[in-house]
């Protein structure tokens, strides 16, 4: 729901959006999409895949921070130097320092204006820090027709989806599939994508599909169970949560799908992550993402 739509737009496994959100905002992503899109935000990416050079990642808190000290001071040395910007943002993201991301990230653009990584690391921070539409136009430029990618791709549908274009969304992720069939964040994005759109047998069998690609990643599991659970199958869902929360978090996961899909309004609760002033239950697995953007 990356992207996970989730992503954006993730990758990538490392520290992402990992800490303990709730299990409805975290499957669904719906909101912030993210899988797939998702996948790790240190890759400045979304569930929805990353958007970075593909150098080994930190796994744990302590390793980005030593990672933002590292990069930090090189990039004060040098505000100029493009990897110090880059990497420095890059951990501050996984950080979820997403105001001091930004504040790197448009600097960084001004001197490398033409580096595509940077523009879609610039775009996917646009987007943590709510600023939609920047984003959008950001992540379309660092592109091109002759030169797509299908990570930057990701992303921007994963900001589609949040601004409620999900049909437009859906054309950006199919284009993405083009360059990389069967990219698993892709796949989860674009299933969260078709939840959202209320079409849910075709975006349970896009969930699917993305699981069978995934190598097992929980999060597009989550997407799955939500899935399900919306379509009233709560026995399956919960079988499946099993396999990715405590038997105690899947059954809190389960008994407020339950809650959400027999109210009125479960669908504006489902975009918004819950209903207002009602505690949520929690997942200890990162979602996506993404979409995975």
């Amino acid at each position: 729901m990356s992207p996970s739509h989730p992503a954006l737009p993730p990758a990538p496994s490392s520290p992402s959006r990992r800490l303990s959100r709730p299990a409805i905002g975290l499957a669904v992503g719906l909101a912030a999409l993210a899988l797939a899109g998702c996948q790790s935000r240190g890759g400045l990416g979304d569930i929805t895949g990353s958007i970075g050079k593909t150098t080994a990642q930190p796994r744990s808190p302590a390793d980005w921070h030593a990672e933002s000290e590292r990069w930090g001071k090189r990039y004060d040395a040098n505000p100029k130097d493009r990897d110090a910007a880059f990497y420095y943002a890059r951990a501050l993201r996984a950080l979820d320092q997403n105001a001091q991301t930004l504040a790197v990230l448009q600097n960084a653009v001004l001197t490398h204006s033409n580096d595509r990584e940077m523009l879609g690391a610039y775009g996917r921070s646009l987007a943590d820090n709510g600023r939609l539409r920047e984003a959008d136009e950001v992540l379309s430029r660092a592109h091109s027709p002759e030169r797509p990618d299908w990570r930057i791709l990701s992303a921007q549908g994963t900001v589609a989806d949040q601004l409620g274009e999900h049909a437009r969304a859906q054309q950006i992720y199919q284009a993405a599939l083009k360059i990389a069939p069967n990219e698993p964040t892709v796949l989860s994005n674009l299933g969260l994508s078709l939840a959202l759109s209320r079409q849910l047998p075709e975006a349970e069998r896009v969930l699917r599909e993305a699981a069978a690609a995934g190598g097992g990643d929980p999060r597009v599991r989550q997407n799955l169970v939500l899935v399900l659970g919306l379509q009233g199958r709560f026995t399956e869902a919960e079988t499946l949560a099993k396999q990715v929360q405590s038997p105690a978090e899947a059954a809190a996961t389960i008994a407020y799908l339950k809650r959400s899909v027999s109210q009125q309004n479960s669908w504006d609760m489902l975009k918004t992550g819950g209903p207002k002033g009602k505690p949520k239950p929690h997942a200890s697995a990162p979602v996506a993402a993404a979409p995975q953007g």
